[in-house]
């Protein structure tokens, strides 16, 4: 079972994303309060526990949000979903947007470590219905009836 184990949002740009225990998912913007939410195609960003991990192994402690995504997620291989993949946590559905982005130079874990899994790992969606979501929450591809 794929889940949702954290949540994070940074209420100004530029600043590190913290953990919360709850998040609204808003239709065609985002996460409510989180910075980096508006009316665009990366409003919600998502990475992979498995991603985290990789990089843990090169010695380096990371909490989440320090790869500056909104959902970390375990079980479920984000990176190999094709773009228009549906994702469903609880009421709400994301829809895959992009995969990847190009990092930034001065991005402290590229610089501690030489290498950063964002760009590679890590997914981007909009929101295209809105919901409460909470860590430990199940989210999985939406599976349409025909």
């Amino acid at each position: 079972m794929a889940k949702i184990e954290a949540i994070c949002i940074s209420e100004a740009r530029g600043t590190r994303k913290h953990p919360v225990e709850s998040a609204w998912l808003v239709p065609d913007w985002g996460i409510q309060g989180d910075a980096h939410a508006g009316h665009w195609h990366r409003q919600v960003s998502l990475l992979a526990v498995e991603s985290v991990d990789k990089m843990r192994g090169k010695g380096i402690e990371l909490a989440p949000g320090d790869f500056a995504e909104n959902l970390l997620v375990s079980g479920l291989a984000l990176k190999q979903l094709p773009v228009g993949t549906v994702l469903a946590a609880g009421e709400a559905r994301l829809r895959v947007t992009q995969i990847g982005k190009e990092c930034h130079n001065d991005c402290e874990i590229r610089r501690l470590v030489g290498s950063c899994v964002m760009p590679t790992d890590g997914i981007f969606a909009e929101v295209i219905r809105g919901g409460e979501i909470r860590p430990g929450d199940e989210i999985h591809l939406e599976v349409k009836e025909e």
